[in-house]
Parts: C-alpha cells; sequence; structure tokens
C-alpha cells in the first residue's frame, strides 16, 4: 500500500490548534478502540484542562463513545464530527497534534501514512499492522493497546513538547515518502521483475 504524498501534504499557512488537539479519524466501530482515546482524554485534561478530542468518522458505535464520553465528563471536550469529505480531513490531520489510532489491529492504519505525510506524528497501539506504520520514537509512538493512561501521558507529552511534535512531524513526512503510491508501484514492479527472471 502506498499514501499520495501530493495530496497529503504539510500546509505552512496552517498552525496546530490552540489549545492542543488530538484526532481520530475512521469508521465508529466497537474493534476500533475509540473508547481508549476517549478514556485517555478524561485523564490527560486533569492535568492539562483545555485539551481535546476531535473523532471523524461515521458508524454504529457512535451514540455508545458518545454516552462514555458523557459518563467520563469530557462530552465538551470530545468532537464528533461524523463524515468529514477529503478537504476537511486534511485540514484536521494537518493541525492536529497527533493522530490518535488506537486500535487492537490492523491491516496498514491508512490514515497513520496520510497522517504522516501531513506531517503530523501518529500515537496509536502497538498491535500488529499499526507498528508496521509507526517508527516508534521517530514518525509518531506506540503504547500499549487498551491502556488509556498510557496514552493519555503520551498526549500530554505530545502538548507539553510543540518542538518534539514537529520534530516527529517531519520524519513522518519523509517516512511517508519512502511509501508513496510512486514507491509501491516501484517496488511491485521490481519483485514481479525479480520473479520473472527466476
Amino acid at each position: 500500500p502506498g499514501v499520495d504524498s501530493v495530496a497529503y501534504r504539510p500546509d505552512p499557512s496552517l498552525d496546530r490548534t490552540d489549545p492542543p488537539s488530538f484526532l481520530y479519524v475512521g469508521r465508529l466501530r466497537r474493534y476500533k478502540g475509540v473508547e481508549v482515546a476517549i478514556a485517555a482524554l478524561a485523564l490527560a485534561v486533569v492535568s492539562r484542562p483545555g485539551l481535546r478530542l476531535q473523532v471523524a468518522g461515521t458508524g454504529e458505535d457512535r451514540s455508545r463513545l458518545e454516552g462514555i464520553a458523557r459518563e467520563l465528563g469530557v462530552a465538551d471536550a470530545v468532537e464528533f464530527l461524523g463524515f468529514v469529505d477529503e478537504a476537511t480531513k486534511t485540514r484536521l490531520l494537518r493541525t492536529t497534534w497527533a493522530n490518535l489510532f488506537p486500535s487492537p489491529k490492523e491491516g496498514r492504519g491508512i490514515t497513520i501514512m496520510e497522517a504522516a505525510a501531513c506531517g503530523t506524528p501518529s500515537i496509536a497501539s502497538n498491535s500488529p499492522g499499526l507498528r508496521d506504520s509507526v517508527v516508534d520514537g521517530v514518525t509518531g509512538v506506540l503504547v500499549p493497546h487498551g491502556d488509556p493512561r498510557a496514552l493519555a501521558d503520551r498526549m500530554l507529552a505530545f502538548a507539553a513538547s510543540p518542538d518534539r511534535v514537529g520534530a516527529l512531524g517531519k520524519a513522518a513526512r519523509e517516512h511517508a515518502l519512502r511509501h508513496s503510491w510512486d514507491a509501491a508501484a516501484d517496488a511491485t514492479e521490481a519483485h514481479l521483475q525479480e520473479l520473472a527472471g527466476r
């Protein structure tokens, strides 16, 4: 799989949100683990009031997730955006402090690579598929799956260090460029030529 590194690219005219916000983009399905991100935000705002979580996507789990946000007292800090178009998604990826991906497993985690192409790091579960997309400590960070405290600690660390977010985002962009669709096509062609040569 590749990523469109032209459509998804940094925009120097846009700043990251103030106060810091974090983003989940994807389907709202129970297995995606979005409730972990909501629980992490609830822990993080105790130390850093004003932090926000934006949730972009649709799915049958939305009402349950909204209920969890209310129960944890962060309904005002979690913004459910529903379906967003490509332009809005790209703006969100460019301005968030980190893309959150709390899923227990994924084939690839395409929004991680889209965020990376936009110059934004990800905080993701250390789970199959996601650990293939995030270079831990270089393009983002991995946390134990299902651990809101660990995720909250990383969110707080990001919010306290815009320079680190910028450095991770720069490395993420470089990583994404190595996974462009052109690079994926070249690698596929080279592999097929190698097989044909045998």
